[in-house]
């Protein structure tokens, strides 16, 4: 049973997947969107979906630290919406509050140049949110 796990912003989607028995999640790709422009690449997010032969897909929410949900989390949302019409799989959402933080954090620990960090920190921010979501479920 694989599950996909996103981390969706106005520019790019972290994308992760679990192996298959659930336990752990691996950063795959962080795929380019254009939020203002309505390119959401759900083409490429279906093609992975199909190679991993993904069961489900786990979008981060982006909560306020007051437990609402701001316009982000809304865009998270309606992302998700958009993947379960489109790829007829359940979509369950994951608070993500400081998902991106932390992958920020494990980024510099590890020693890895702004530049590097740049490039995988969406990818990172889906692991942290996949495993998060699949250590809940053990």
């Amino acid at each position: 049973m694989r599950v996909m796990g996103l981390d969706v912003g106005s520019k790019t989607v972290g994308v992760a997947i679990s192996d298959a028995l659930g336990w752990t999640a691996q950063g795959i790709e962080t795929v380019r969107i254009n939020e203002d422009e309505g390119e959401f690449r759900i083409d490429r997010i279906k093609e992975l979906a199909e190679e991993y032969e993904v069961e489900s897909v786990i979008v981060g929410l982006p909560k306020n630290m007051n437990n609402t949900i701001g316009p982000r989390g809304e865009a998270s949302k309606a992302y998700g919406e958009l993947i379960q019409s489109e790829l007829a799989l359940p979509v369950k959402y994951w608070d993500e509050r400081l998902s991106t933080m932390a992958a920020e954090r494990v980024l510099l620990e590890a020693d890895v140049s702004r530049k590097k960090r740049k490039k995988v920190i969406d990818k990172m921010a889906a692991v942290m949110i996949l495993q998060g979501y699949l250590d809940s479920q053990k």
